[in-house]
């Protein structure tokens, strides 16, 4: 089941031809949330015997459309991880210093060390996405990105780390939701941005530019999962079933204790 969302290396796909309803994947809620919470406490497990072990390391990056649900499904997947082995990166606006240096070289600075899990909420994919819609570059500089993106993925799977790329896929009438949610609940107005209004004119250009993503970096060493995410609960559970199954991959253990502490007594 894993698997499910797992796009295939050269095999084409369309975004329009894949469902954005959890619903059409699981039919009972109560049950998907059940078996989340048990696939989370495995994972929390899991993580404990990663950062114990100090050899591995796994980066999981999200991407997806404004109001895509990035924040919602990290907060969900990681909660009572010990966070001393989990560092979330958030991908904003480059700044004077990151501008100066090529687009990868603040994304490298943050990728996990050994025992550790890296979480990326945006990553180095938003140099073909919102640089190339929005036309901040020409075409001749963020076109050699893919090539680019995909040895440095390389490189990162070559050193060890195993790569999750995940894209939550969300209708257009959902984003309205969730969009419109955020102006009528005042608790939530810290989340809307006038901003987004605008990205949203350009929807039918960023469906284009995550197709080719999807298309053209979806590799064996670092597989790109669409998960369906207009309903929250399904996405929580594709995205957790995911991660656990990738954990048990790795099956990281406790390091074996080589000093006898039989005789140690404490005061």
């Amino acid at each position: 089941m894993p698997d499910t969302h797992r796009l295939t290396p050269g095999k084409p796909i369309r975004l329009a031809e894949i469902s954005t309803r959890g619903r059409d994947y699981h039919d009972d809620r109560a049950a998907a949330e059940e078996e989340f919470m048990s696939l989370r406490e495995e994972f929390i497990s899991w993580q404990e015997r990663l950062y114990a072990e100090d050899k591995q390391k796994l980066l999981i990056v999200y991407q997806a459309i404004d109001a895509g649900g990035k924040d919602g499904a990290i907060r969900h997947t990681l909660q009572g991880v010990n966070p001393q082995g989990v560092r979330v990166t958030s991908f904003k606006v480059p700044s004077k210093i990151e501008l100066a240096h090529d687009f990868l070289w603040r994304i490298h600075q943050a990728v996990p060390a050994t025992g550790m899990i890296g979480v990326f909420n945006r990553s180095h994919y938003e140099d073909v996405l919102v640089v190339r819609v929005l036309e901040l570059v020409p075409e001749s500089i963020w076109r050699p990105r893919y090539e680019h993106i995909n040895n440095f993925e390389r490189l990162l799977h070559d050193s060890g780390t195993t790569i999750l790329k995940i894209y939550l896929h969300i209708s257009h009438d959902e984003q309205r939701s969730r969009l419109q949610s955020r102006l009528d609940d005042p608790t939530k107005h810290w989340k809307f941005d006038v901003g987004d209004l605008e990205q949203r004119n350009y929807w039918d250009d960023y469906i284009v530019a995550f197709e080719e993503m999807l298309n053209r970096c979806t590799t064996d060493y670092a597989p790109w999962y669409l998960i369906p995410g207009d309903q929250k609960w399904y996405r929580n559970l594709a995205v957790m079933r995911v991660i656990v199954d990738t954990m048990r991959e790795m099956n990281p253990q406790y390091p074996v204790q080589t000093e006898d502490l039989s005789q140690i007594k404490i005061s």
